[in-house]
């Protein structure tokens, strides 16, 4: 695998301005005023693997095809050793399809989805914890310095969430740069297009950092760790089984990174405590998202 400094890459940011992404919807304000307000865009995106339908997502429909990619290969259902011989999305169709050299045969699977808590979308096949269970991640440092840097840069960055709320993001990062920066209608989404985004890019995972506005449940938690990403934080809280599972794996789990303050739940020895918090700054009140009061 080729470190990102090595091979430069298209980075992807998102783009609030894109009209496709958002739409003007009139109502009435708590004074009964009219009022008008931007909202994202839900869109089914139907994915199929070579000949077989696997899911129809709700998606705000940007990078269809690093979705499909990385959510075919968060459910263990596309290796990261397979030969993806193309990918081609229809857009009249609202249909992505994925085709590989070998054949695939996910009857079975697909019928032993459990849901999750994802918001959107979000599923999780019996056999992903196997995925995970032998996994041994990197053991790159986590600089505080770096910590504070990238969740500034993220939450003054431009995105669909300061312009029409109602969205998740989440950014790969190295150190303290974001790399890439995806939005959608659920957080599952946007890991997935990360996911694709790196598997498309030949992007090498031991040095990077994934940032969510999500929770870290325990589909995040398997995500990243498929991904072979060391490192998860969060701007949002824990449940109680993503803890676990990070604990058992050895993933550095942060969340309620806000300001000066997160809390470190897994992976505390990556943690390098390099920066004076004289010199960091609590979080304005223009970026705070949902759920800051209630963590607090």
């Amino acid at each position: 695998m080729m470190k990102i400094e090595k091979t430069p890459v298209p980075l992807i940011l998102p783009d609030p301005k894109d009209p496709r992404l958002t739409e003007r919807v009139a109502g009435t304000d708590q004074a009964g005023g009219r009022t008008e307000i931007n909202v994202p865009v839900e869109r089914p995106l139907t994915l199929y693997l070579n000949s077989q339908e696997i899911v129809t997502m709700m998606t705000i429909g940007d990078y269809p095809e690093y979705l499909a990619l990385g959510y075919l290969l968060n459910q263990n259902m596309l290796k990261y050793d397979d030969v993806v011989t193309e990918v081609e999305y229809h857009d009249d169709l609202q249909v992505v399809v994925v085709r590989t050299e070998h054949h695939t045969n996910f009857e079975q699977k697909l019928k032993k989805r459990t849901q999750t808590s994802g918001c959107a979308q979000g599923t999780a096949f019996g056999d992903l914890m196997e995925a995970v269970e032998n996994v041994k991640l990197p053991s790159s440092e986590l600089r505080t310095s770096w910590l504070y840097q990238l969740t500034h840069t993220i939450n003054t960055m431009p995105s669909l969430y300061l312009e029409a709320g109602a969205i998740h993001g989440c950014v790969l990062c190295k150190e303290s740069t974001p790399l890439c920066y995806t939005e959608d209608v659920g957080r599952h989404n946007a890991v997935d297009k990360i996911a694709g985004w790196m598997f498309r890019h030949g992007v090498d995972a031991a040095d990077k950092i994934l940032y969510t506005t999500g929770r870290l449940t325990s589909e995040m938690v398997i995500k990243t760790v498929r991904m072979g990403i060391p490192i998860l934080v969060s701007r949002s809280g824990f449940t109680a089984w993503g803890v676990d599972l990070a604990r058992q794996v050895g993933l550095t789990l942060i969340g309620r990174a806000r300001g000066k303050r997160f809390i470190a739940l897994s992976g505390q020895e990556r943690i390098v405590y390099d920066q004076n918090l004289a010199y960091v700054e609590e979080e304005s009140a223009r970026h705070k998202r949902k759920g800051a009061e209630r963590d607090d």
